[in-house]
C-alpha cells in the first residue's frame, strides 16, 4: 500500500516562475523516504496558463 503526497507550488503573476525551487522540495522530500512521481499543471489562468503546480509525491507504507 502506498501513502500520496501532493505539494502545491505556486507561480509567479507576471512571470510564471515557480515562487519555491521545485529541486529542492523534490530532494528534500526523497531525503525523508519519499518517492516524486509527477508534476500536475492545470490550467487555471488566463489564456491557459496555470497558476500553479502540483508535486506528487508516494511512499510504501510497508517498507
Amino acid at each position: 500500500m502506498f501513502e500520496y503526497k501532493f505539494v502545491k507550488v505556486e507561480l509567479g503573476t507576471w512571470n510564471s516562475k515557480p515562487k519555491e525551487d521545485y529541486q529542492d522540495i523534490i530532494n528534500k522530500h526523497a531525503a525523508s523516504g519519499w518517492r516524486f512521481i509527477q508534476i500536475f499543471a492545470p490550467s487555471t489562468k488566463g489564456y491557459g496558463s496555470a497558476a500553479y503546480f502540483e508535486l506528487i509525491f508516494e511512499k510504501n507504507l510497508r517498507p
